[in-house]
């Protein structure tokens, strides 16, 4: 019986790939969000998308595994995380302390995951109780510990992301509102806002950094359906949004790999290498 049921969901899982390498948009078959629902430790989900040519600028230094050190630039958001939220404020986090990363569980959608939930920085971070470990284990053992028992595990937590990623498509939804990747061009936050609440019939989260977009945020019931990311009359939601956002902002393009490295290497010299980076 084990095996049957090992066996069926290999199948699935080669069925899933396969449709995502063909079709991103097929990515709407969520196996985590086919499944009845139980009641879990927190309130609702957050998707936090981020914008590439925002924070490759905080680059020091490229490496393999740096996704702004491509030769071909992230023009379009990539995933940052999914996380578990509290309605009051806060989240939960490193749930489930026995619980380690397994990467095979997630070996079929790594194509996938290098292209949209890069990492946008080089060496291990912190995972959680003093373990160390690359960016996607760090967001599974952070964040995607604390969805059980709606995530089961690494796969469910991963697939899950791509699915409301591939559904709710920030980057389409923008261009489709003449909103696009140029150095210097600035958009209204309003446009920007009102662009996702147009699409999608909800309204985003952005956090800026510099006067640039640095992340756009997503926000969904524990059934995967979209909701408000607070209100305009949330008054706490308001100010953190203005706190973090001017009124125009700019989508700066990100840096071809190439040219980025050699920039970089010439600013490495004097820049110690970080040994890790820290992520939310």
């Amino acid at each position: 019986m084990d095996r049957t049921r090992r066996g069926r969901r290999l199948l699935v899982s080669l069925c899933f790939l396969c449709l995502a390498v063909l079709l991103p948009g097929a990515l709407l078959a969520s196996p985590a969000a086919g499944r009845k629902r139980r009641q879990a430790g927190f309130d609702h989900y957050v998707l936090a998308l981020q914008w590439p040519g925002t924070v490759c600028r905080q680059t020091n230094h490229c490496c393999s595994s740096n996704g702004c050190c491509r030769s071909n630039p992230l023009n379009w958001f990539t995933i940052h995380g999914l996380w578990p939220q509290y309605s009051y404020g806060g989240w939960p986090s490193c749930c489930r302390p026995t619980t380690t990363f397994n990467m095979n569980k997630i070996a079929m959608l790594k194509p996938i995951l290098e292209k949209y939930w890069p990492s946008l920085y080089c060496g291990d971070t912190s995972t959680c109780f003093g373990g160390r470990g690359p960016f996607w284990a760090h967001e599974w053992a952070t964040h995607g510990t604390c969805g059980y028992p709606e995530i089961q595990d690494e796969y469910d937590y991963f697939s899950t992301a791509l699915y409301l990623y591939s559904k709710y498509n920030v980057t389409k939804a923008l261009r489709k509102a003449h909103i696009y990747p140029r150095n210097g061009r600035k958009y209204a936050v309003a446009h920007i806002v009102d662009a996702i609440d147009h699409a999608f019939g909800r309204l985003p989260h952005l956090v800026c950094k510099n006067g640039s977009v640095q992340e756009l945020r997503l926000c969904f019931h524990k059934d995967y359906q979209p909701r408000d990311c607070g209100s305009e009359d949330d008054e706490a939601w308001s100010s953190s949004r203005r706190s973090h956002c001017p009124r125009y902002v700019t989508l700066p393009q990100s840096a071809l790999g190439n040219a980025t490295e050699g920039r970089l290497r010439n600013r490495a010299e004097n820049v110690p290498r970080a040994h890790g980076q820290s992520y939310v």
